[in-house]
């Protein structure tokens, strides 16, 4: 069974701006480097195993909401040029939008077992995706999505 990570989108207002933010970090990658989207933290995953093995998932709450995840391929523990031990978070780069749901501030990362993950936007709401995410945080709030 998979294990995923949440994670706050800190600076990000909306899935656009993530995924502009995606686009900006892939295209000033430095020549040569690998093509892969990658999330530095600070801290390693101590159950980075069972992360990769279940194909588990990067879920990113944006604006005190799960919205969306990032398919987690690596887990890549590394010590930076200051000496500090870091985590680079290999992810795939296409966000999937998932069931919006309410979630408080927190540091760092959470795990989240599958069976409480929500489900991918395109199962439980088809033709939601297509929607403003402005006008699904609406349908939310008043119950209709």
């Amino acid at each position: 069974m998979p294990l995923h990570l949440v994670k706050l989108c800190v600076g990000c207002d909306s899935v656009a701006d993530l995924e502009d933010w995606i686009r900006q970090k892939r295209a000033a990658r430095p020549k040569g480097s690998p093509d892969e989207h990658v999330h530095v933290t600070r801290m390693v995953p101590k159950r980075a195993d069972e992360l990769l093995g279940g194909g588990g998932s990067l879920y990113w709450v944006i604006r005190g909401e799960l919205m969306c995840r990032q398919k987690l391929l690596d887990v890549r523990p590394f010590v930076d040029a200051d000496g500090v031990g870091r985590c680079a978070l290999v992810l795939d780069p296409a966000v999937v939008l998932v069931e919006p749901r309410p979630c408080r501030a927190f540091q760092g990362w959470r795990y989240l077992a599958d069976k409480e993950a929500p489900a991918d936007l395109s199962r439980a709401a088809p033709g939601a995706g297509a929607m403003p995410e402005e006008m699904r945080r609406e349908l939310r709030a008043l119950g209709l999505l």
